[in-house]
């Protein structure tokens, strides 16, 4: 028999391979590790500008020196506190008593305007409690709370402005300049209102108010015995020693001892504790900073340095400090580009790694 003829299609068309061959020639696909290993790394974010504003979930993130990325140097802020404070003594010193000659009647008159005031809303109480602490066995320990006002009211002050300055740079020049404002801010109470202490209400001395209203008598060498016995305050230092007698004679030679309102140890240790609480995560150490203020109060009443109400004195010239240095620290920072203090992360808690 004869082969059939081919035709010219069929031998133009190409021989398609089978089932089995295409898969056996199909390119194995990456397995997923291989494919993870592949994937491109994303590109490292840009940084962030300076002066832009942090999310909350950032932290900022600190290089070199404390407080080197605001714009600080511990130097300058040492220089700015020496100075501050000396403008604040040289001229809290202008007034009162150490304004040359000595006149103790207005600030006598003030204390008993304080008093009266007191009374007359049924608050008058620090002799009260000054004659039950010091009849407690060893008087209280009163010598404790002698150098309690006058040192930690330096130390605690200087150690939050370190603290503050190396955890929280965010935070330390509105901070700071709270301090500086409130400090500031005292000076027109110690020009206005001369006001002469508990401790001194019945001193027969230079600068005492026995002298006033035991005028024309035979005046004893010290406080507490008749006719200068109207008050019943002690000045526990001069009687029981103490860091440093502010009523000495070398100390009264440079100091105003009628610059009693506002306390500055109230709004000082009120400003402390304002800065330490977000700094430090153990309870135990925070509430004793919370507490500072508290103790303080009780310590400027015991030894008779300042009735009570000068304290609210002291909180009035903090928070007035304040607003004042808000304002004009958002405006610096704005127009140097440095972001405020309340719209970065960690402005709040900045240094949660601070146990203590």
């Amino acid at each position: 028999m004869s082969e059939r003829p081919v035709r010219a299609t069929e031998r133009a068309r190409p021989e398609r391979p089978s089932e089995r061959e295409t898969t056996r020639r199909q390119p194995e696909r990456p397995s997923e590790r291989e494919t993870t290993r592949r994937r491109p790394e994303r590109p490292a974010p840009k940084q962030q500008e300076r002066g832009a504003t942090r999310t909350l979930d950032e932290a900022p993130v600190e290089e070199g020196p404390p407080g080197r990325g605001w714009g600080l140097r511990w130097w300058r802020e040492l220089i700015y506190v020496v100075l501050v404070y000396a403008a604040y003594s040289g001229v809290r010193n202008q007034f009162g008593s150490g304004g040359g000659g000595v006149d103790p009647e207005p600030a006598f008159n003030h204390g008993k305007a304080i008093i009266q005031l007191q009374r007359n809303i049924g608050l008058y109480f620090e002799d009260s409690l000054q004659r039950w602490y010091l009849d407690l066995p060893l008087h209280g320990l009163i010598r404790f709370w002698n150098i309690y006002y006058g040192l930690f009211h330096f130390v605690v002050v200087a150690i939050a402005l370190v603290l503050m300055f190396r955890k929280a740079p965010a935070r330390y020049r509105l901070w700071r300049n709270t301090l500086a404002f409130t400090t500031l801010l005292a000076l027109v109470g110690f020009a206005s209102f001369s006001l002469m202490p508990p401790r001194l209400l019945d001193d027969p001395g230079t600068y005492g108010g026995c002298r006033i209203y035991a005028a024309g008598q035979d005046l004893p060498k010290q406080a507490g015995e008749p006719p200068c016995d109207q008050y019943g305050f002690v000045d526990t230092v001069a009687k029981y020693g103490g860091w440093a007698s502010f009523g000495s004679e070398e100390l009264a030679a440079v100091s105003n001892q009628y610059a009693a309102m506002p306390s500055m140890h109230i709004g000082w240790s009120t400003w402390c504790a304002l800065v330490l609480a977000p700094l430090v995560r153990r309870r135990w150490l925070r509430a004793l900073v919370i507490a500072y203020p508290l103790f303080t109060l009780f310590d400027i009443m015991v030894t008779a340095n300042h009735y009570w109400i000068d304290g609210v004195g002291g909180l009035i010239c903090l928070g007035a400090g304040y607003l004042i240095a808000r304002t004009g620290t958002r405006w610096w920072e704005a127009r140097h580009g440095i972001p405020a203090a309340d719209t970065v992360a960690g402005a709040t808690n900045p240094a949660a790694d601070f146990r203590g």
